[in-house]
């Protein structure tokens, strides 16, 4: 198993590695911090997806690094979001998505699977069976975001149900220290998900926004 991560790298760049180790260890805090509902989710979270772009783009993977694109600038508006005061209080809080919301979701989803096969063609790439399933994470990942900012907990649905496809996906592409990522993603956002749920059944008054 340790054979199969490092045998990728065999042949990198110092520079690559080093970004690659950046990568996974503020990927990693990022999801524990928003597992606890802490605003340095989307600091530690800029971080690794602005070097994502840089990695995704070199090894030309322009689905996935449209979307880290995407986490980027939604990370600041997250960011924002989440700091939203009125009275001293937190203006948002955890949450369920509401009929609208999940119609949105339903919408971006589908948005996002279209938009990523554009690009694909706009970089003039071949569109190969892995990048189908890249395309369809993208649009999981990309509705899973846009919850996030809203404190939803659905998000954390959308995350283990991508997270568990990026792993062998990552595997395929010698991309190991991220699929190994992607594993500890998922571990930490079923644990986030069981987390925000005990919050949400303490809190029976808060449904949705």
């Amino acid at each position: 198993m340790i054979d199969f991560f490092l045998n990728a790298y065999k042949d990198k760049p110092t520079i690559d590695i080093v970004l690659e180790a950046v990568v996974f260890i503020s990927g990693i805090m990022s999801v524990y911090f928003a597992k606890k509902e802490n605003i340095w989710v989307y600091p530690t979270g800029i971080i690794a997806t602005v070097i994502t772009v840089y990695l995704l783009y070199k090894a030309g993977y322009f689905a996935d690094m449209t979307l880290n694109i995407y986490f980027s600038v939604m990370s600041v508006y997250g960011w924002v979001n989440w700091t939203r005061k009125k009275e001293d209080d937190y203006v948002v809080k955890i949450s369920r998505t509401n009929t609208k919301q999940k119609v949105i979701g339903v919408l971006l989803f589908f948005l996002t699977i279209v938009v990523t096969y554009f690009v694909y063609h706009l970089f003039g790439k071949e569109i190969l069976p892995e990048n189908y399933i890249d395309i369809f994470t993208s649009g999981l990942f990309f509705t899973g975001m846009w919850y996030m900012a809203m404190k939803k907990i659905e998000n954390w649905t959308l995350w283990i149900i991508a997270d568990i496809i990026a792993v062998p996906l990552y595997a395929y592409r010698d991309l190991g220290m991220l699929s190994l990522q992607y594993v500890i993603f998922t571990i930490l956002a079923i644990l986030a998900y069981i987390e925000w749920r005990k919050i949400l059944n303490n809190s029976p008054q808060i449904k949705s926004e």
